[in-house]
């Protein structure tokens, strides 16, 4: 099996926007509010109730709205108690995206989307975790 270039865009896009979201969350410190990446969190749980309202599916809006609150309540645990959790909640969601098509079936889900969130999802998680022990006092 070969990976040809038009395979490997969506997740180069994912590394390369989740570095720029990053590095311009930080430049603006914007991400200096505790609230950023917890939020940023609740949002890529949340596309996916998008994709199953889109594909018109009531029983995959079912099931990603588990998921969804799975996710969105370590968002607001992380929040609460220790950044270090949001950066497990976003690995672990990188980890979802690459089964997530195993485990729901959800019509509304572009083809792209596993290989392009689960690469956003690692940087992501991964820069945080660097943040965080750049400056342990943001944890």
């Amino acid at each position: 099996m070969s990976i040809t270039l038009r395979d490997a865009v969506p997740f180069l896009a994912g590394i390369v926007l989740a570095v720029l979201v990053g590095l311009f969350a930080t430049s603006f410190r914007v991400d200096r509010d505790r609230a950023f990446y917890p939020t940023v969190m609740i949002v890529i749980a949340v596309l996916y109730l998008l994709f199953a309202i889109m594909g018109g599916s009531p029983r995959a809006l079912v099931y990603e709205s588990i998921f969804a609150l799975a996710f969105i309540a370590l968002a607001l645990a992380g929040l609460k108690k220790s950044l270090w959790i949001v950066v497990a909640a976003l690995a672990a969601h990188g980890v979802f995206d690459g089964v997530h098509g195993r485990l729901i079936n959800d019509p509304g889900v572009p083809v792209w989307w596993a290989p392009f969130c689960l690469a956003y999802d690692a940087v992501a998680a991964s820069y945080l975790a660097y943040l965080l022990l750049r400056e342990p006092e943001r944890a």
